[in-house]
């Protein structure tokens, strides 16, 4: 869609596209939903390590011996979190490599975990992808996923939560006005090229300087925040873009490394805008549905179909038009949500054929996504990162629209491309060490690396890799698993594992991999799994296995239409005790039957609805089996006519009657339409 997304997390985290998924649900939005599922992922904390936590517990004061870093400043914690938690900024450079260039603020937060012990485990310091994305809000989350550690989150520069903040609502603006005309994005880009100016104009006029908003400045911010926080080592935890930030920074900061953890890994040589349309053709192919898909992006972009939502700015409601290259790309972003998944081959198989009304949820979630992301910050770091080094090729099908987006914007903003720095994936990657003796070994290459995760002093100092832990989702076209898999097989000390059944952002939704996670950070070396990552949280939805209708996501915008089944269970309920009353004075057993017919209706309704164990299932159809208990809707109201029409009988019988022709209507009138 040429709309974007969670959640991202839910707050929805994710790469380039994931501005398009709304469940992720961005990385924020999932937060919670994760939160509440924590109490089940059952971290594995095996032996503590070595001291890595500074000496002193306020941040920004170093450890006794620790050279003084770069400076912080305490700062009110700007969301909700755990008790032991104290927020701050980083003061850094806006730009590292101009002399004089202005300080700029980066948010981070510091939640302490209890160590009775006297023995601190090393903490380890999580960012969030985008980019763009938020993170402080996860703080809570991380600090219940690593129990035993101190937790750092970090701010990317230039986000929610760091000054200046880049957010650019200008290019929200072009996104939705080409939304109202049904031609394809690639015609359509001027409006977008217009409002990215007058954003760029605008932070400019406030002094920011975007060529400072880049992955190599991002992954400074990292290396000095452990150097401010006084932390001997720590592990670093990126999820979809800030894995390379993380990779950048571990490669630069090898002794500060105790291990890593990739979730989502896009490769830094990966083109991503050049192979999205193919990674997704071949998530889709995983999925069994390669075909339909090809007929779904055909027919919508022949007859490109209308949809009523709300303007993510105004909220007001608008009328949007997609093609079926927007289809795809709404669809493509919808894989990131674990609960999303399971409907795809259902949902395509439909808009395949035409049921174009199915794809209404994922419209309406789409524009939250808009508001997800500081979009000032994510085109400065992609403009430079990221666009330079893709074609953008014509030919590709589907022509996804986030490329388009971002094509249009890095076009007019004209940024310099950044130069590619090695990371610590990059094969024969040379590392700065430091000897037993303290002096400096230069060019420890990453295949001279030893790979068991020896812990030791002497071991360290050897130059070796540090662990590195790879998760990748079965299902996630952003950031596909094989690639993942395939840049870290050469790689000494790492390692990596795929999840089934989910996409994006693994560790938001999969309970599993907060367990290997866990056990990673208590033991890089050891090498059981925690779980099995095998085990899909929801079965798949195939082709004809739901009964197709948009009305019960209908009903979850407006349960009003409720009321007439829950009028006719309450007068089967009264009928049926009348009947029964009625039995026992022997005047006919009639009504009896017919109340029970339209309880067991509902209540048979209601098992076959509890029975659905991924609820998101709901938004494009429900069980078969609805149909066929309809059928006793019909007995209940023949019987309740026979009844109604009984010589002398009374006029309240009409009222099963019409609450049962109206159930009827509702239900195939309606419901199963």
């Amino acid at each position: 869609m040429r709309a974007d997304v969670v959640r991202a997390e839910t707050v929805r985290a994710g790469w380039a596209g994931t501005v398009w998924s709304g469940a992720v649900r961005g990385e924020s939005a999932r937060g919670g939903t994760a939160q509440a599922g924590m109490a089940q992922a059952g971290t594995a904390r095996g032996a503590e390590h070595e001291m890595a936590a500074p000496a002193s517990a306020v941040p920004g004061r170093p450890a006794t011996g620790v050279a003084e870093g770069p400076p912080v400043e305490e700062h009110p914690c700007p969301v909700a979190v755990p008790s032991g938690t104290t927020c701050g900024y980083l003061l850094a450079p806006e730009r590292r490599d101009v002399p004089n260039s202005r300080t700029i603020k980066v948010g981070y937060a510091v939640h302490r975990a209890p160590h009775a012990s006297g023995q601190a485990a090393d903490p380890v310091v999580y960012m969030s992808g985008g980019p763009g994305s938020a993170s402080l809000q996860l703080t809570g989350f991380l600090s219940q996923m690593f129990p035993g550690r101190d937790v750092v989150v970090l701010e990317q520069r230039g986000g929610r939560y760091s000054e200046p903040r880049l957010s650019c609502p200008e290019i929200v603006r072009g996104v939705v006005d080409t939304l109202r005309t049904p031609g394809p994005a690639s015609a359509e880009t001027a409006p977008l090229a217009r409002q990215a100016l007058a954003c760029q104009s605008r932070l400019e006029g406030e002094h920011v300087d975007l060529r400072g908003y880049r992955t190599a400045e991002i992954a400074s911010d990292i290396v000095d925040l452990r150097a401010a926080l006084g932390y001997q080592r720590w592990y670093l935890f990126g999820v979809s873009y800030s894995t390379r930030p993380m990779l950048l920074a571990a490669a630069r900061d090898p002794l500060g490394t105790r291990g890593v953890v990739l979730d989502s890994l896009l490769p830094a040589g990966a083109r991503w805008y050049d192979e999205s349309s193919a990674a997704l053709t071949a998530t889709m192919t995983k999925l069994g549905i390669a075909a339909r898909f090809d007929a779904m992006v055909k027919a919508l972009n022949a007859h490109p179909a209308a949809y009523e939502t709300r303007d993510p700015l105004t909220r007001r409601r608008l009328t949007v038009q997609l093609n079926g290259d927007d289809a795809a790309t709404i669809l493509g972003e919808a894989l990131h949500e674990t609960d999303v998944i399971p409907i795809v081959p259902a949902l395509v198989d439909g808009l395949a054929s035409g049921r174009t009304e199915l794809l209404q949820p994922l419209v309406d979630a789409a524009g939250d996504g808009l508001t997800s992301h500081e979009w000032g910050l994510y085109y400065a770091v992609q403009c430079q990162d990221q666009t330079p080094y893709n074609s953008f090729p014509d030919s590709r099908s589907p022509r996804l629209f986030t490329g388009v987006v971002d094509a249009a914007v890095c076009d007019a903003w004209d940024l310099p491309a950044a130069r590619p720095e090695p990371d610590l994936l990059a094969p024969g990657v040379s590392v700065t060490t430091a000897s037993s003796d303290g002096t400096s070994i230069e060019g420890a290459s990453s295949e001279e690396a030893t790979s068991d995760g020896a812990t030791s002093e002497e071991e360290s100092s050897e130059g070796a890799t540090p662990p590195i832990l790879v998760l990748g989702g079965q299902y996630d076209p952003t950031t596909p698993p094989e690639d993942a898999r395939q840049a870290v097989s050469a790689v000494p000390g790492a390692r990596f594992a795929e999840f089934a059944g989910v996409g994006h952002a693994v560790f938001l939704s999969s309970a599993c991999s907060r367990q290997t996670i866990a056990a990673f950070l208590d033991d890089p070396a050891a090498t059981a799994r925690a779980c099995d990552p095998g085990a899909a949280p929801y079965p798949i939805v195939r082709p004809g296995g739901l009964l197709l209708t948009s009305s019960a996501y209908r009903l979850s915008q407006s349960p009003i239409p409720l009321a007439v089944p829950a009028a006719f269970l309450l007068v089967s309920a009264v009928q049926l005790v009348a009947g029964l009353i009625s039995l026992l004075r022997r005047r006919g057993g009639l009504s009896a039957i017919a109340g029970l017919a339209g309880v067991a209706l509902c209540a048979l309704s209601a098992l076959s609805l509890s029975a659905i164990q991924d609820w998101t299932t709901l938004a494009i159809g429900v069980p078969h089996a609805l149909a066929w208990y309809g059928l006793l809707a019909l007995v209940s109201t023949g019987l309740s006519i026979v009844e109604a029409f009984r010589l002398n009988a009374a006029a309240a019988r009409i009222v099963p009657v019409l609450t049962s022709l109206a159930l009827l209507a509702w239900l195939y009138g309606w419901l199963l339409t």
